[in-house]
């Protein structure tokens, strides 16, 4: 813990006002306030993550993609770490490297760590998409939405598996 967090307004507070701020302030104000603030915690990975969802947030890709390789440099870890990793492929599908991010997520999914599961599914159907992989795509999307049927899960489950026998 640095001195920071031990007085008032500490880091994690003024971290979450500043979010709390983000739609009131200009892109390049919010992002210089979210620079000051990530280098009272230099090569920090949460510090590193934050800045780089700053810059996603605001339509600069090309600095958070950068900031995001950082992020995991550093270590990033836990959910923090699987957000970085779906943040870091939509920007990359954005930045015209959706197989980059496609990628990512298919480890994310193969890693199997049981947190925005559906969110990771999300994003890498919108990445299958961009590669024109739309059959596969919709089967990803299908798949995600199928727990959350109040009825049928069994016959769309039946009817998905059916589908990937015959190839995606």
């Amino acid at each position: 813990m640095s001195t920071d967090d031990t007085r008032e307004g500490g880091w994690d507070e003024r971290l979450a006002a500043l979010w709390d701020a983000c739609e009131d302030l200009e892109p390049a104000a919010f992002r210089a306030r979210m620079a000051a603030l990530a280098a009272e915690r230099p090569g920090e990975a949460r510090a590193l993550f934050e800045l780089a969802s700053a810059h996603d947030a605001t339509d600069s890709e090309e600095a958070a993609a950068g900031l995001y390789e950082q992020a995991f440099a550093a270590g990033l870890t836990g959910e923090l770490r699987v957000q970085a990793a779906v943040q870091y492929a939509s920007t990359l599908r954005n930045l015209g490297r959706a197989e980059e991010g496609a990628a990512l997520l298919a480890a994310e999914r193969a890693a199997g760590h049981g947190v925005l599961t559906d969110e990771i599914n999300t994003f890498a159907a919108l990445a299958l998409l961009d590669l024109g992989r739309d059959r596969e795509a919709a089967l990803l999307a299908l798949r995600t939405l199928t727990p959350h049927l109040r009825r049928y899960r069994a016959s769309v489950t039946g009817y998905l598996d059916d589908l990937e026998r015959e190839g995606c």
